[in-house]
């Protein structure tokens, strides 16, 4: 089968197509015939050897690398034990695992059944590739700040993949959402669903502190502002992050570092994100879409930044 990937740590130059041994289904799996499976930042940070670097027990050495953190497309394996509605022929999300040969950018992968759900109707495959990790990321951000209907949450990153779905999530839980975005990004992050779109940069902080004196009630910082993103919250508020940082303690503000591989197989959230796109209530963005020869120009793209959405590889 073919798959995307490398055989050594490097520039986007030593990604290539590879042909490798088709996966088979084994008890509590499924095997998926890949439509699409989109390219994200990380990807590029495992291809490179930084995640290598930085997470050794989770990116182990391997004499093949293939990366993809999901992938849309169709059931053609079911093994035992996989509950009923994951059958041949089911279009279908996954979350895939992106080490050793694993990851979804290839033709064929198996998945635990746990991390597979049915794909929203009536969205291209294409399109709902991009669904699954970035929202669950949000919605585990949403989650973590614990805020009650009718309470303020400050989003940084508004028109990136994870404050977009963010935006979504926090609508759709009842909160009122103030945003940052550039200039050229306005019309968009309003059009996901923010309530207030303010100016990004340093400024931000301050100009939540202008419509919400006493600060936000919460922060997604999906940004990764950091520590100086604390000026936007309320004492006592909380903010969630997803890089691993932490600020400090002072006016009694707490952090919450999200990591998403915490539940990938969370069958229940994955279903709820593709109920919440199958309604629109999430906005799926695609950046383009690209033959998997085109792969390193993909991860040109992702490491450039500035893209609002992801670049899809099609199979």
């Amino acid at each position: 089968m073919k798959a995307v990937g490398f055989t050594e740590h490097g520039g986007r130059e030593v990604m290539r197509v590879l042909e490798l041994p088709e996966p088979h289904a084994g008890p509590g799996q499924v095997r998926i015939e890949v439509v699409a499976s989109p390219v994200h930042p990380a990807d590029a940070n495992i291809r490179s050897g930084l995640s290598a670097k930085y997470d050794p027990e989770g990116n182990p050495p391997s004499d093949v690398y293939v990366v993809g953190w999901e992938a849309a497309g169709t059931i053609d394996e079911v093994g035992e034990g996989v509950r009923p509605d994951l059958t041949v022929g089911a279009e279908v999300l996954a979350i895939t695992e992106p080490k050793l040969d694993l990851g979804g950018q290839a033709q064929y992968v198996v998945v635990p059944a746990e991390q597979v759900v049915r794909a929203p109707k009536g969205v291209d495959l294409t399109s709902a590739s991009t669904l699954l990790m970035a929202s669950l990321t949000a919605l585990m951000g949403v989650e973590a700040l614990g805020l009650a209907s009718g309470s303020t949450v400050a989003v940084t990153g508004a028109a990136g993949g994870i404050g977009g779905y963010a935006i979504g999530l926090a609508k759709a839980a009842g909160l009122t959402v103030i945003a940052d975005a550039a200039d050229r990004d306005r019309e968009l992050v309003a059009s996901l669903g923010a309530d207030h779109v303010l100016p990004r940069g340093d400024g931000f902080p301050d100009a939540v502190r202008e419509l919400r004196p006493e600060g936000a009630d919460g922060v997604i910082d999906a940004g990764s502002v950091g520590e100086a993103v604390a000026a936007a919250v309320r004492d006592g508020g909380v903010i969630s992050t997803f890089k691993g940082f932490t600020g400090g303690t002072d006016r009694g503000v707490s952090w919450f570092p999200v990591y998403v591989f915490d539940r990938v197989q969370d069958t229940a959230a994955l279903t709820q994100l593709r109920d919440l796109a199958e309604s629109g209530a999430l906005q799926l963005r695609v950046a383009g879409t690209y033959p998997l020869e085109q792969v390193a120009e993909a991860h040109r793209l992702v490491e450039e930044g500035g893209l609002r959405g992801r670049p899809v590889l099609e199979f």
